[in-house]
């Protein structure tokens, strides 16, 4: 017999709640929340450890593994849980992906990310990684959640594909002095290059905030800085354009 809420009240809803509106909480439990039924398909291909499902009638599910806890709620008990203004009638919580760093690196491609703190710009940048085949992308301190639902809903399924490393500057540098991987940063300097003109194919790019840049710390960790090319009137790029744009220099040798 299927599980069902009716009430707003429920333990399980107080807990998603959180699980929506803290990163404390989500880094406490070791979970994140996910909704609409696209997210869930990805998670269930992937085989991510899906706890519990919560659905409205009508909505079809995926198959899910046996140990998933699956609840029909009522549409109120919906509009409280899911952190969407229209909710697409799946909600449902799973394992946080481990965000830690491996011991070394392979040469490559790698995106970092420096103080970039909206959420829907990190989900957009983690999806363009994805189509771009990047390798991983590195989230320093200052970034946003990446198991924010709103990074979550940009990313549209990376999260469950790929794995999304969170580390301190000095963390990242030895990582890719220990792989022989120059860093770059997308900031203007002295000796700006221009994005075409580098071989980013093994190389590691920051892309910061759009108020304030790639920070001074990081700048001194730098082989060098790039621009991107663009009109004069125009002064900057958003962070998930720019980093599109990166990510495509990055790849633009690849055979997809």
């Amino acid at each position: 017999m299927v599980e069902a809420i009716t009430s707003r009240q429920n333990p399980v809803c107080a807990h998603f709640r959180k699980l929506a509106s803290s990163r404390a909480y989500r880094e406490e439990t070791g979970e994140m929340l996910c909704d609409s039924p696209k997210l869930l398909q990805e998670a269930a291909l992937w085989g991510r450890d899906i706890r519990t499902v919560l659905y409205t009638p009508g909505v079809e599910l995926p198959p899910l593994d046996g140990g998933t806890r699956v609840i029909q709620v009522t549409e109120s008990v919906m509009e409280a849980v899911s952190p969407m203004k229209t909710p697409q009638g799946v909600v449902f919580s799973c394992r946080a992906p481990e965000c830690r760093p491996p011991e070394r690196l392979e040469p490559g491609g790698y995106l970092v990310l420096d103080g970039v703190q909206d959420p829907g710009n990190v989900g957009t940048i983690l999806r363009a990684a994805d189509a771009f085949d990047c390798g991983p992308v590195f989230l320093l301190p200052g970034c946003a959640d990446v198991n924010n639902p709103k990074t979550i809903r940009a990313a549209m399924g990376v999260h469950f594909r790929r794995p999304v490393y969170q580390c301190t500057l000095e963390e990242l540098a030895s990582l890719l002095e220990g792989a022989g991987v120059p860093l770059y940063a997308a900031a203007l300097g002295e000796n700006t290059a221009d994005v075409r003109a580098l071989d980013l194919s093994s190389a590691a790019v920051a892309i910061g905030s759009e108020g304030r840049g790639v920070s001074r710390a990081l700048l001194e960790r730098c082989q060098g800085t790039l621009k991107i090319p663009m009109s004069s009137r125009c002064e900057s790029l958003n962070a998930a354009v720019a980093a599109a744009v990166v990510l495509w220099e990055m790849a633009r040798d690849t055979q997809f």
